[in-house]
């Protein structure tokens, strides 16, 4: 009885997560850093997108500059839709940006430029979760981008101080 009423429970979160999300389409116009891109949409709108999931190195903070240019070539001036279902509290849409069939989120934390941020992972489907934390997991195994720093800060905790 428990674990048919978990599945019943698990089976209505997802579904709530898929209904709540919506789409946007565009060009990205410009990169702001390793996690968040504005796109012009078909109507001449501009929208700030936070990558959802990661959180990537400040600008100032070491691979920031890294991280940002690895998402530029990942994205910039491409077409991209955007999935999403809320905003920040700086206005911002939060989303996964899929470019050419990428989820470009997710490149970032393979990539070793973005952290999965776990304090937001609950916004994620569970296959997400599951992808983004294996992919920083064996970023971290191979030491490749910020990974190859003996003792990287994360972003959070630059923020922090």
């Amino acid at each position: 009885m428990f674990i048919i009423r978990s599945l019943v429970v698990a089976a209505t979160i997802l579904v709530s997560i898929t209904a709540c999300a919506d789409t946007l389409q565009g060009r990205v116009v410009s990169i702001a850093d390793g996690d968040t891109v504005t796109v012009l949409d078909g109507s001449n709108t501009q929208t700030k997108i936070r990558l959802m999931g990661i959180d990537a190195p400040e600008k100032k903070q070491a691979f920031g500059q890294r991280s940002k240019q690895h998402l530029s070539d990942l994205v910039f001036d491409k077409h991209v839709t955007v999935e999403y279902s809320k905003k920040d509290r700086y206005g911002r849409t939060v989303g996964k940006l899929l470019v050419e069939g990428l989820d470009a989120n997710l490149e970032q934390v393979k990539a070793g430029m973005a952290w999965h941020y776990k304090q937001y992972q609950k916004e994620q489907t569970p296959s997400d979760r599951s992808l983004y934390s294996e992919s920083e997991n064996r970023a971290r195994a191979a030491r490749i981008g910020l990974w190859a720093d003996p003792d990287p800060t994360p972003p959070w905790g630059f923020r922090h101080r």
